[in-house]
């Protein structure tokens, strides 16, 4: 609970809410392969990444796409599944073995209202989503796999060393043969 805590404390909670908040969420421990959230199934937890690597994705047409990949002190959640407790259009499965502090919208909704400064945190949260899957959306349909690959590799290259090269291709909505070629002109 110690990163729990770290990671609540470096956003500015601190004394009985901190402690109020590590309260409410517990540990959960995945296997490599496990599923979080299960396409079709409603999902009634959010979570912040402890350790390991969590890939979203669907199947089509006999294929998995991944959307993205959750990663050590990142947030987890099926947002529009969680927020409108509805079937999820998602799965969420474990890449690694891994551990992800989780909440429900129960205790969610309880600290909203009993630690007024958590639910700006929430609002900030639910917000910073929107935009990610908003800027997402847009990167996908305006550009290239070059420059989604080049921002990514500005904006978050740590990713670029911790993702699989199939699941990095996928949410960069190319072939993992595509990406090689696209990383050696880089290079």
């Amino acid at each position: 609970m110690e990163k729990l805590r770290a990671f609540f404390s470096h956003v500015g909670f601190a004394g009985q809410s901190l402690d109020q908040i590590v309260a409410s969420f517990k540990l959960q421990n995945f296997e490599k392969d496990e599923l979080v959230v299960t396409e079709g199934k409603v999902s009634r937890h959010i979570g912040i990444v402890e350790s390991g690597m969590f890939q979203y994705y669907v199947v089509k047409d006999g294929d998995e796409i991944t959307s993205y990949v959750s990663v050590e002190n990142t947030w987890l959640a099926s947002v529009m599944s969680f927020v409108a407790e509805q079937p999820s259009l998602e799965n969420i499965r474990a890449l690694t073995k891994g551990a992800v502090f989780m909440i429900s919208k129960a205790d969610l909704k309880k600290l909203i209202s009993e630690v007024p400064p958590f639910k700006d945190f929430y609002i900030a949260l639910l917000e910073q989503s929107i935009v990610g899957i908003d800027e997402s959306r847009h990167d996908l349909i305006v550009l290239s796999a070059d420059q989604r690959y080049a921002k990514l590799l500005k904006k978050q290259p740590h990713l670029l060393q911790m993702i699989p090269l199939q699941h990095l291709a996928s949410m960069l909505g190319i072939t993992p043969r595509h990406l090689s070629r696209i990383r050696s002109s880089i290079r």
